[in-house]
């Protein structure tokens, strides 16, 4: 009987501090459930005030500074080419020959109706001199020596038009050399040994890229602002803030070595487009820079006192509205309004809505709301760039 009591004792206490062991967990876990979650981190940057220069930019059409289509002045066949596609040529080298034997036979020919012509002159003359006195005395009709003095005016004249066949044949057969008019780089020949090309064929073009020019267009409220703000003068050509050196940006990005000038306006505004072309020049040495290519051209405009940045990732754009989050001191966000202005590499400039140094997060902004605290982390961001 005292055995079956003291089972019954164990049990009841194994039971109970079960019980109190279920009870402990269940008190622990609520506990845990119940500790707030940590504040996330965000990565924050300060705002950034200092004077900073605004760029404008226009996409520019890069072109030679001059372009010459190279276009025979005779009619033949092609016998010879005596350029490398694609080199560098000069002024007055031979490109391309054509068959000059038919233009040789027509210089042979004027010059010998030039040497009958000359002979018949030396007739005539030997008539009117010998004639001369003959009709002083009498001896002879008056009118017979006026019909020789008239020969050879009439020979003199033949004389004068054969030596311009003369010359003009000559000419024909040097044209039969077909040369460039320019220094440059020679494209790609339109035709083929033994094609027959008269006038109206181009035989290939030459352009001169060393400057090489770039035409980009600015509109028409542009162009005014720019000329009333400097007064410029246009017989010089210096128009607004052109009289900077311009910048290329090329199509991957890079900024191009050389610095470019204005070379004038158009002297029209186009009215479909209601912008006018400006004409800028800029170094190529080496000849990198090709006719067809695109980029764009970049000048300082003005520069901007005290200008406040911050990086452009710290910008959300919500239904036209342009949103920051501020971190205060308590380290909780506030949603802010701003106004941005133009943007400065990486950096944007902000028109209104912050304060110099304010801090501002820049990474996890999409996951956070008015009021949410956050553990602020200074984020390590890349260089600005112009």
């Amino acid at each position: 009987m005292h055995k079956r009591k003291g089972f019954v004792s164990t049990k009841v206490l194994l039971f109970t501090l079960l019980a109190v062991f279920t009870l402990a967990m269940i008190g622990c876990g609520r506990t845990q459930a119940a500790a707030p979650p940590p504040a996330p981190e965000v990565g924050v940057a300060p705002v950034i005030q200092k004077d900073v220069p605004v760029y404008s930019e226009w996409v520019a059409t890069l072109d030679g500074y001059v372009n010459a289509q190279i276009r025979p002045q005779v009619s033949g066949y092609i016998v010879r080419q005596d350029y490398k596609e694609g080199s560098l040529v000069r002024k007055g080298q031979v490109l391309f020959e054509i068959d000059p034997r038919p233009f040789k036979a027509a210089l042979d020919r004027a010059k010998g109706d030039l040497a009958q012509a000359q002979a018949q002159l030396g007739k005539s003359t030997l008539d009117v001199e010998r004639d001369t006195p003959l009709a002083e005395a009498k001896a002879i009709a008056k009118s017979q020596l006026d019909n020789e003095i008239q020969a050879k005016l009439g020979a003199q004249a033949v004389i004068e038009s054969d030596q311009a066949a003369v010359e003009q044949a000559e000419l024909n057969l040097e044209w039969t050399k077909v040369t460039s008019l320019v220094d440059g780089i020679a494209g790609i020949a339109q035709i083929q040994i033994g094609n027959l090309v008269g006038q109206n064929s181009i035989l290939t073009s030459v352009s001169q890229l060393e400057p090489i020019k770039a035409y980009f267009p600015i509109s028409e409220r542009e162009y005014v602002l720019v000329q009333k703000s400097s007064n410029a003068i246009s017989s010089k050509h210096a128009i607004g803030f052109f009289g900077n050196s311009l910048e290329l940006i090329l199509t991957d990005g890079s900024v191009y070595p050389q610095k470019g000038r204005i070379l004038l306006a158009d002297r029209q505004v186009d009215p479909n487009t209601g912008t006018i072309r400006i004409v800028a020049a800029f170094p190529n040495p080496g000849n990198i820079l090709r006719p067809g290519q695109y980029g764009r051209v970049r000048v300082e405009t003005s520069m901007k006192k005290g200008a406040l940045l911050l990086p452009q990732s710290a910008v959300a754009q919500l239904q036209g509205s342009y949103q920051v989050g501020v971190v205060g001191g308590d380290h909780k966000v506030s949603m802010r309004t701003v106004k941005p202005g133009e943007t400065v590499g990486t950096m944007w400039v902000i028109d209104e809505g912050l304060k110099p140094g304010e801090q501002v997060v820049v990474e996890g902004l999409q996951k956070l709301k008015e009021g949410t605290l956050v553990a602020p982390k200074l984020a390590h961001l890349s260089a600005e760039g112009n």
